[in-house]
């Protein structure tokens, strides 16, 4: 695999695959551990996942200054240790009962990553802009972008395991710890960078930091406590009068103003030929926020379908190996009582009156009356967050054969451009969630469990959409943006990360008003299907900018 291939590149992968590993598996449990209610912060699940949503936000908002240090002050090396060594931290301290020590261990998650993440990707491609490797670049993204899945794959055992045997802080100390090895293994590999993890400094026509700071930053913070103080027009359907659904998203999209302006700037400002390849990357940005909409419903929507619509009852050897290495709980049916399983309620909010509901989450609500186990005797449930190495699994086993299907069109001279590989992943993307809607409408609409196969039917054609867009987007990046703003163009791409990682979790906290869960599944997939056409639409114009830099 390593073969004409840079001898930094294995490093690289390790370091992503171990940062992924811990970043994963905080994800994978983060709004399980919110929810719970005997040792978690007992949230409802609107705001479980509008935190969610904030957080995931926010951590991939940060790359745009992460980027802009890397590039002009820092250099690439001591951004991504510096930003590891602070995700590392934030992990430990999440695990801590303490919502205040829950704040900061997130602020440290979100300000590291936007040292780490930006900047090990711009250096894979700092490897590959040289003439030797040029032709290699999109094979080299999806390498590594395989390292990141074999970490969040393997992450969700060791969080089960440890949740369940130990609980929720240890499984978050075991995130911190592979975040660490991830930055040991990057130090290791330092021989091979050479001068790719030197900074490029300011060029000439770039804005001055103090500049940036003035006109970016700190209108972002006061834009955003704007969005948090002011109200919308108070009303039945939205009786807290907020403007976008809660004060978090207020704030988050007031803040991002300043930033989009910042960006369409550059486009305004840029010289003559960079104006069309970064008009192209801004263009691309834009299209793919739903594609993340969509796909960061991983970790909210689809946990919660994961947790209460599917049969996760295992028994033989199954039930035999999972229960001994701790990726199961046993169950006790008692039909009498509410207390069916790990928590006996959850809270709701009812026109801002904290109510209990008892009897939540019972496993076995929705359960068929002919399946139901017998009074008293207990069944084996695989934990929730095993769900969410599924789409990492499939993209273990998916990307060798993408990678081969490519290579073997390039030798053909048949292989599509960069942006028709975007707009092919959108358009798949959209069909995966066709799935969605044909589980719900086998289980019911929820009054019956329905197989875990929903869930991997579902997550193996996404991630074929998901194999065709985002190493693609990384690649792109790397291949349009002019040289002195490279990292600033990455963070470009992570800040529509970001804004479509707000919107997941805007989506997500609107689950519970579903009556028919297909309706929810039926706007997703219109989203995706929006942003395909969009794409399809404008692929004439991106594949001319390709070609007039002498790029595929």
């Amino acid at each position: 695999m390593w073969k004409n291939h840079p001898k930094a590149l294995p490093f690289l992968f390790l370091s992503e695959m171990w940062e992924r590993f811990g970043y994963y598996l905080m994800i994978g449990i983060f709004t399980l551990y919110l929810k719970d209610v005997e040792a978690g912060f007992a949230m409802t699940e609107k705001e479980a996942s509008d935190l969610y949503g904030t957080f995931i936000a926010l951590v991939f908002l940060t790359p745009f200054i992460g980027g802009l240090i890397a590039d002009r002050y820092l250099g690439y090396k001591k951004s991504i240790v510096i930003g590891g060594l602070m995700m590392g931290a934030g992990y430990f301290m999440m695990g801590i009962h303490n919502t205040t020590m829950l704040y900061i261990a997130m602020t440290l998650v979100i300000v590291g990553n936007g040292f780490f993440k930006p900047n090990i990707s711009t250096l894979l491609g700092n490897f590959y802009n040289d003439e030797k490797f040029k032709d290699k670049k999109d094979e080299g993204y999806n390498i590594f972008y395989m390292g990141i899945n074999i970490g969040a794959f393997i992450c969700n055992f060791f969080g089960a395991a440890l949740q369940i045997l130990l609980g929720w802080q240890y499984a978050f100390m075991a995130a911190g710890l592979g975040m660490f090895v991830g930055v040991c293994i990057f130090l290791l590999g330092t021989k091979y960078y050479g001068d790719k993890t030197e900074k490029k400094g300011t060029q000439e026509g770039d804005m001055p930091f103090y500049k940036i700071v003035l006109y970016i930053l700190l209108p972002s913070v006061v834009f955003g406590a704007i969005g948090w103080l002011l109200k919308g027009v108070q009303s039945a359907t939205n009786s807290d009068s907020y403007i976008f659904g809660s004060d978090s998203t207020d704030a988050f999209i007031f803040a991002c103003i300043p930033v989009i302006f910042f960006y369409g700037s550059l486009y305004v400002k840029a010289k003559v030929e960079d104006k069309r390849p970064i008009g192209a990357l801004l263009t691309i940005f834009s299209v793919v926020i739903l594609f993340w909409a969509v796909f960061k419903l991983n970790g909210s929507a689809l946990n919660t379908w994961a947790d209460r619509y599917t049969d996760r009852e295992i028994s033989g050897k199954t039930e035999q190996v999972f229960n001994g290495l701790k990726f199961a709980k046993e169950v006790t049916y008692k039909a009498d009582s509410v207390d069916l399983y790990d928590e006996g309620f959850r809270l709701q909010k009812k026109n801002g009156v904290v109510e209990k509901e008892m009897g939540y989450p019972i496993y076995f609500r929705n359960v068929a009356k002919e399946k139901l186990p017998k009074e008293g005797s207990t069944v084996s449930l695989w934990a929730t967050n095993l769900s969410q190495s599924i789409n990492p699994g499939w993209v273990i086993i998916l990307t060798p054969l993408v990678v081969a299907f490519f290579t073997f069109l390039r030798r053909r001279k048949k292989e599509p451009s960069t942006p028709t590989k975007i707009a092919f992943g959108l358009l798949i993307s959209a069909l995966s969630v066709l799935v969605m809607v044909a589980a719900v409408q086998i289980g019911g609409n929820g009054s019956e469990k329905v197989s875990v196969w929903w869930l991997v039917a579902n997550y193996g054609i996404i991630t074929i959409g998901e194999l065709f867009l985002s190493p693609m987007g990384l690649s792109i990046v790397s291949k349009l943006s002019p040289v002195n703003i490279t990292s600033l163009m990455m963070g470009g791409w992570f800040l529509s990360t970001s804004i479509g990682n707000k919107l997941s979790g805007v989506l997500a906290s609107l689950w519970d008003t579903y009556n028919d869960k297909a309706d929810f599944f039926w706007i997703n997939f219109g989203l995706l299907l929006l942003a395909s056409l969009l794409m399809f639409v404008l692929l004439k114009q991106l594949n001319k900018v390709m070609k007039e830099k002498g790029i595929n």
